[in-house]
């Protein structure tokens, strides 16, 4: 594996799976593989449970992680071409690039959507460049289009917790105070896609995720209808994907509250499991009563992030040999 980005990167979804129950049986047997090796994981932008996951998985495999925060721990890095650099960015991505890697043997990066430019941030304009100019693997650790670490770790954590052989799988925007990439439920309805479960996303109006995430699950725009019978329930905010109207990309158009996940919503699942990405905003994106409840699994959810970024550092040492 030399790029995890897409769900595609993975391969066969069963046998992915399956090796995340092995990882998660022993995660220090395969130690070995990573002896010698160092990832490098950059951060453009702040987090927590993906920084300590990468850490952490990288560990179990025998690696050195690096960590380098861009801007704070390195100079403002300019990402476009053609520019002249005569503000506060000290050096570009294209000379920054080859230098990381000459340090390391795989990089994992992470860089949010800027909102303002659909076209920009869907071209992937960061990403793209260390997949071009490290010759390195290369990992997104979240981009400004996906975040395909947290769609596998939602992937394997469905995966414990069906009781049911086809699942039904909802996707729900709730509200938030403020403008949020789509990279989470963009890479969550293309894992799911691709997964054996029933797929409904619901969100108001304008807010249709771009069809090459979306691709054939349901879209609901009663969040009510969409609930009914649901196995699990996703909650999620994200800004307008902009995808009929460019010029809506990254608004917020709605704050309506009635799209919180309470106890009425859970009610008419089929006592479905609660999941988020975490963090999450209490009393804006889910109730108390419906995140501290039982049902509630977004701490294992955040756990098995450790598992999915293992596995695909893994495959990844795997094929540096």
């Amino acid at each position: 594996m030399r790029k995890f980005f897409n769900v595609g990167d993975i391969g066969d979804i069963a046998a992915a799976l399956e090796e995340a129950r092995e990882v998660k049986k022993n995660r220090f047997a395969w130690k070995h593989l990573g002896e010698n090796r160092t990832i490098m994981l950059v951060f453009f932008n702040s987090s927590l449970r993906t920084r300590l996951s990468s850490q952490k998985a990288a560990t179990n495999l025998g690696m050195n992680p690096i960590v380098l925060n861009i801007g704070q721990e390195s100079w403002k890095l300019e990402t476009e071409l053609g520019v002249v650099m005569d503000g506060d960015k000290g050096e570009h991505l294209r000379e920054a690039i080859p230098v990381m890697a000459s340090y390391c043997d795989i990089i994992g990066v992470r860089s949010f959507a800027g909102l303002k430019d659909r076209e920009y941030d869907y071209s992937e304009t960061v990403l793209s460049q260390f997949i071009e100019y490290s010759g390195k693997p290369v990992i997104s650790l979240e981009s400004a289009t996906v975040h395909p670490c947290q769609a596998f770790a939602d992937l394997i954590t469905i995966d414990e917790f069906k009781k049911k052989a086809r699942p039904k799988v909802v996707l729900s925007w709730a509200p938030h105070p403020k403008a949020l990439p789509q990279a989470v439920p963009n890479s969550f309805a293309e894992w799911m896609n691709a997964a054996d479960v029933d797929f409904v996303i619901t969100n108001p109006e304008g807010y249709d995720l771009d069809p090459k995430f979306a691709g054939d699950a349901i879209v609901e725009h009663d969040q009510m209808k969409a609930l009914e019978g649901a196995d699990f329930v996703y909650a999620k905010n994200w800004s307008c994907p902009g995808v009929n109207n460019p010029d809506d990309y990254g608004k917020i158009l709605s704050k309506d509250p009635s799209w919180t996940i309470d106890a009425k919503h859970m009610a008419v699942t089929d006592n479905a499991f609660f999941m988020h990405c975490l963090p999450v905003r209490r009393n804006v994106i889910v109730s108390d009563e419906v995140i501290d409840s039982p049902q509630s699994i977004v701490i294992p959810e955040a756990a098995n992030r450790e598992i999915s970024a293992q596995v695909v550092m893994k495959r990844m040492l795997e094929s540096l040999k």
